[in-house]
Formats: structure tokens, sequence, C-alpha cells
């Protein structure tokens, strides 16, 4: 016999907690399900470790720069060297355990306490559109009926089929960050985000990195100029790139641990291999033919603006359904699901992914962070605008810092004056981006933020004057 609830929430990554407590606290009797770490992705293995482990390089990379600032450290003072600073990865792993510890103790703790909320764990799977069985470590089953159910199951790492995959040890972005000594030489096979920002803080620890990117350049997805300033900063910190470089075979080394990498133009013999090759959702084992959901072809679970899937009462939120690749999209998602199911939209509007601004940071150092669209979307679009630079050492904070690298870039629409898309590659620029996104989310002109006064001194305090120099698009 079935147990009957109001709502099924399979999943506890970051939209599917909040909803399974909105919805409890509305009155309706909710299960949620878990079957591994509660917390999800972000949690466990994502933004929570990784940026951990992106504090402690910077602490040594600013460890390394001390004497720039007059600041002495140990006996050797003023001839202190980069090799002077050793980083304890054990110790960095330990540290990183102990927040993922609060973080995930805090969401269960959260879910097993709040109103109208049973908890279970195990392996959700769909045996009906209204239908799902939970299967336990232990080989229990149970199974639950609601007439609601939203499905919140991310993603994991993808890994390419290369020859020999088989024979070698590899790490994804979760598995490297349970190593406890710094690789000798670590491979990265990718030039996205994940791959950047893995390179910056394992060569900050001390290994010595190379990134093997398929195409011509890092970040494919940014504009030329901003994709460059990047890659430029890593390598000056030695990090080293290969363009055009894609995997034909692997294999283990003779006689030591390690692989050797082939390549079109050689092979590359490393101790660590990584592969940041992008996400693919967890779809495959959910039963949702049972369920009568299709998947795209990227795996993915397809819903409208209100993440509605094409079954009645069944919603798709967070990666699982292509319309984010972010925690804060995640979020978004559980905002839109409660705001139409629960609050009646906002001001009697339903709420919409379609409208959602994109938004999202890399957290290399200095941050990058971007929103609306890019300088090379808008020139696709041939929409007339207008666009104004700057450099990050024009900005009095980043000069007291030493750390002037990048720039700022906005767009404005030349007809309309709204704000079409900024970017910030520099110095806190994952918290000055969002006077940008504040404006363009109130639809106001750019000169609500242009004429705005901001504290000084601060990053934020010369977006205004970046807009000052607002020029025609050519």
């Amino acid at each position: 016999m079935a147990q009957r609830f109001d709502a099924i929430v399979i999943g506890t990554g970051q939209s599917g907690p909040p909803l399974a407590v909105r919805l409890g606290a509305s009155g309706r009797k909710t299960a949620i399900i878990e079957r591994a770490l509660f917390g999800g992705t972000c949690v466990n293995v994502g933004c929570t470790p990784t940026k951990s482990y992106v504090a402690c390089a910077r602490v040594a990379h600013v460890a390394r720069r001390a004497a720039e600032f007059g600041v002495q450290i140990g006996a050797s003072a003023r001839d202190a060297t980069a090799n002077d600073v050793r980083v304890d990865l054990a110790f960095v792993k330990a540290r990183k355990e102990r927040i993922i510890g609060e973080s995930r103790n805090g969401v269960e703790r959260w879910l097993r306490t709040a109103k109208n909320v049973s908890v279970f764990q195990g392996h959700g799977r769909f045996t009906g559109a209204h239908s799902v069985r939970v299967s336990a470590s232990d080989g229990a089953t149970l199974d639950l009926e609601a007439p609601e159910i939203f499905v919140n199951t991310g993603t994991r790492a993808q890994i390419p089929s290369i020859p020999g995959l088989d024979t070698i040890r590899y790490d994804t972005n979760s598995t490297l960050l349970e190593l406890e000594q710094v690789p000798d030489h670590l491979a990265i096979v990718g030039g996205s985000y994940v791959a950047l920002e893995f390179a910056q803080m394992f060569r900050r620890f001390g290994a010595r990195v190379t990134v093997l990117v398929r195409g011509n350049r890092v970040l494919a997805r940014e504009d030329d100029d901003i994709a460059r300033a990047v890659q430029e900063v890593l390598a000056r910190e030695g990090v080293v790139f290969r363009l055009g470089a894609e995997p034909r075979g692997v294999a283990p080394l003779d006689g030591k641990a390690g692989v050797r990498i082939a390549l079109d133009d050689g092979a590359l013999e490393v101790s660590h291999l990584l592969f940041a090759t992008g996400r693919v959702p967890n779809t495959d084992d959910l039963g949702l033919e049972a369920a009568g959901i299709e998947r795209d072809a990227h795996g993915h679970i397809p819903v409208d603006g209100q993440l509605r899937t094409r079954v009645e009462g069944i919603w798709a939120i967070g990666d699982v359904n292509g319309r984010g690749a972010f925690t804060h999209t995640s979020y978004d998602d559980f905002q839109i699901v409660a705001a139409n199911l629960l609050d009646g939209g906002f001001n009697g509007i339903p709420r919409s992914a379609d409208t959602r601004i994109p938004a999202y940071a890399v957290f290399v150092d200095p941050p990058l962070a971007r929103v609306g669209l890019s300088e090379r979307e808008v020139r696709e679009r041939g929409t007339p605008a207008l666009i104004a630079t700057m450099p990050m050492s024009r900005v009095g904070r980043a000069r007291e810092r030493g750390e002037t690298d990048g720039f700022m870039k906005a767009l404005v629409d030349a007809n309309t004056k709204r704000i079409l898309g900024a970017a910030i590659y520099g110095i806190e620029g994952d918290e000055a981006i969002h006077t940008f996104i504040d404006t363009m989310t109130a639809g106001a002109p750019y000169t609500t933020l242009q004429y705005a006064m901001h504290v000084h001194p601060t990053v934020s305090e010369l977006v205004p004057t970046l807009l000052d120099g607002l020029k025609p698009l050519k």
C-alpha cells in the first residue's frame, strides 16, 4: 500500500529543500527523497568545497606576495620566495570537510524538523505519473503517491570517451578534492570555468598545471578580450595552456603512478588527470518513461517557463531542467515555483524563467562576473548599442590592493537606454556586478545607475564613471 502525500520532492539540491519546507508550511503533506548526501552538488562537491579551496589557494598566493606590501614572513624576510610557502593539502581537505559538514547537517536538520515534511533516504524512481518507489541501500522499498511531484536530482561530471580510459586513474571535480597531497603535475582537460578555477587553485598549491583546451581559446562563451585577459593572468602564475589539444588516448605510465596522454603533437606525461568537460543531468535512472516524461538530446527534462513538464502535476527544478547550471538559478527555480503555486505569482502575474536575466561568475582570482548579453551577442543581434570599457587600474581599491588586472565593460541599448549586459573581470567583480543585475531587473535606464552615489573607496563607485564613457558600438 502506497503512502499518500500532497507533494513529493526528489532530491535535496538548492531548490528542493526550500520548496519542500514552503510546501509543508502551506499545509501540504510533503515527502522529500535523498539517495545520497543532503545539500546536493553545491554543498558536497561543487560551490562549497571548491570555494573553500579557492580561499586557501588565495591565502598562499597573498603570502608569496607579502614582500610587495612590506610584510616580512619568517627569518628570510626580504629574501622570501614563492618556494618558502607550502600548502598542507590534508589540512585544506579537512577544513573543507568541516565546512561541508556544517552545511550538509544544517540542510538535513532543517528538513527533518520542518512542519508537514517527511524525509526518506533512498533512490527515488517513478513507477507512474504520480507514484514514486524509494529503494533504500539495504534493499527495502517504499511506495509513495502524490498529485504534485518535483524533480531536483541535479547533474554529475561528464567523462569523454577516450581510448584507454579504463586502464588509468583519473579525477573529476569531486574526486580531486579528496587528495591529501599536492599533485606533482596536474593535467586538466577543458577550458571552461571549472577547468580554470581548478587550474589556478592547484597551481597556487604548488602543482605544475597544464590545461588542454580543444578549441583555440578558453571560455568559449565569453568575448575574446575577456578570455584572453583571464588566460594571461593564469599563464603569468605558471599555468601552461595547450590550445587545439584533444586527448587521443590515455595509458598508465610504465613503472610509476601517472598517466600518458596521447596528443596530436606528441605525448604528455602527468601525475594526475582531471576532466572538466561539462555536466550531465541525473535523469537516466529516474524511471521517467513510467511517468510519460521524455528527455531532450542532452538528457535534460524539458519544462516551460513555470518549470512544468509536459505531464500535469510534475515539475523539474534546478540543473536537471537545462534552464540554468548554477546554484543561484536553481534557487530562483524554487522561487518561481513557490510564487506561482503558493502565492498567486508576483503582483498577480505568474513568474517565469523565460524572463530571467542570465548572470554568473567565474571564481578565478580576480573573479570574472557577467550579466545579460556579451558584446559578441549584441553585435550578432544587430541592436544599436553603446559600449564602455574601463581598466581596473583606474579603480582605487584595485590599486590599493595591488590587484589591477582586468577591466569593466558595459553595453546599453542606444534607443531604450536600458542595460543590455555587463562584465567585470577584476577584484571584487563578483560583488560589483550586482549593481548592474539590480538595475536590469528593475528595467531602469542606465542613467539610474550612472547617477547613483556609491560609497568610496569601492569597486562599485567606478561603475557610474564607466557609464560616463559610453560610446556607439561600431
